[in-house]
């Protein structure tokens, strides 16, 4: 039996940050949160740790990443997935999605087949499911995904993807207006995996379709997405409009811009909104080649850059540089850590993640006022 706590933390709420309080924790759960004014006799054998009235939040969600320090799932080994959960640990999170970059069905197999012996076995933060970013998306809105790699819906590929990954595809996105999607939609139900709307070129009305089929959720919010018009709404349109559709963002500052953040915010509600990093394997690495999706990248402009044609390739960010920035662009530190937490928790059904509650698996991270990383602790370990 275990028993911790956490004392002189600023707790961090659904709607407040609790001063001067601890959080108990036994046996991998937060077993109370309580003012230190309530403090008691310790027992002898109770793991203390000091916070020294430093922030506590619920372990941080990052549902799309492609790598980190170096490590991510395109190196193909369950050693890269391993080292990745080790070192997003240090950052804060608790739980992430591994995201594989569109490709062919044979090279997407390949790499589920060799990385996923390890779930399990992670040391650091949890593995929760891949996260599958294409290969089912538009021609039209490839992003920085090679358009050789783009494939039509296929249920028999996606079986195929399915058995590779042996269960464990946690989400896909897909571009809502291909041939096919009902059908993938289905498929995607039964297996219980969160299918989104992403790299799409979809009218409003396609895009709406396929919100009634359950794409509900968009992928990095009006980055690979038709934009919005006052006469064709399109993709962005529809998820700023419809108050059933949520979506990820990326809040680098780069991909969108700052105030857009704010506004949608205010538009949509902060509970609608899932913060990712979409960061790519060299981030936080120290020294060069810099490389992500088999290409150089160069770090630009605060994002990172493909070297050949200098086309945003994904973010250099952190979630809790994510969180510093949201607060910066206007929401309140709660709003943001729950769009860090709660709400990607809520999505793909984590039911005893993402609260600082009595119950609730004790998967906590401690910054400072800077938002620097101090301490993650993971339940169970």
């Amino acid at each position: 039996m275990t028993h911790r706590l956490i004392i002189n933390a600023r707790v961090i709420t659904a709607d407040q940050v609790l001063p001067d309080h601890c959080i108990e924790i036994k046996d991998g759960q937060i077993a109370s949160v309580f003012p230190s004014q309530h403090l008691q006799a310790l027992e002898k054998d109770i793991d203390i740790y000091d916070a020294n009235d430093a922030y506590a939040a619920p372990g941080l969600i990052d549902l799309h990443i492609h790598g980190f320090g170096g490590f991510g799932p395109e190196l193909g080994t369950v050693e890269a997935l391993l080292q990745m959960s080790l070192e997003l640990a240090k950052q804060g999170v608790s739980g992430f999605c591994p995201t594989l970059y569109c490709g062919r069905p044979q090279q997407m197999r390949q790499i589920l087949e060799n990385t996923v012996g390890a779930f399990g076995k992670e040391q650091g933060a949890r593995l929760l499911g891949y996260h599958l970013e294409g290969p089912f998306i538009s021609p039209q809105k490839p992003g920085v995904m090679k358009p050789q790699d783009i494939s039509p819906i296929n249920l028999t590929v996606m079986e195929e993807l399915w058995q590779a990954a042996q269960g464990h595809i946690a989400i896909m996105t897909a571009a809502p207006e291909l041939p096919g999607i009902e059908m993938l939609a289905r498929f995607c139900q039964e297996k219980h995996i969160l299918l989104q709307a992403g790299h799409t070129n979809a009218t409003y009305e396609e895009f709406l379709k396929g919100a009634d089929l359950g794409l509900t959720h968009a992928t990095h919010l009006f980055n690979a997405m038709s934009s919005f018009n006052h006469r064709s709404p399109g993709a962005a349109g529809a998820v700023l409009m419809q108050p059933n559709v949520s979506a990820e963002i990326i809040a680098d500052g780069v991909h969108v811009h700052p105030d857009v953040v704010r506004f949608v915010g205010q538009l949509k509600s902060p509970q609608n909104l899932v913060l990712i990093t979409d960061a790519l394997r060299p981030t936080g690495q120290e020294h060069p080649p810099f490389l992500a999706n088999a290409e150089e990248v160069v770090f630009e402009g605060g994002v990172w850059k493909r070297a050949t044609d200098h086309v945003i390739a994904g973010s250099a960010l952190t979630m809790l540089q994510g969180i510093k920035n949201l607060v910066q662009f206007g929401f309140s530190l709660p709003q943001a850590v729950a769009c860090a937490s709660a709400n990607p928790a809520r999505l793909v059904g984590l039911k005893n993640e993402g609260s600082l509650t009595p119950g609730m698996n004790a998967d906590i991270t401690v910054f400072d006022r800077q938002f620097r990383p101090l301490r993650t602790f993971l339940s169970g370990r």
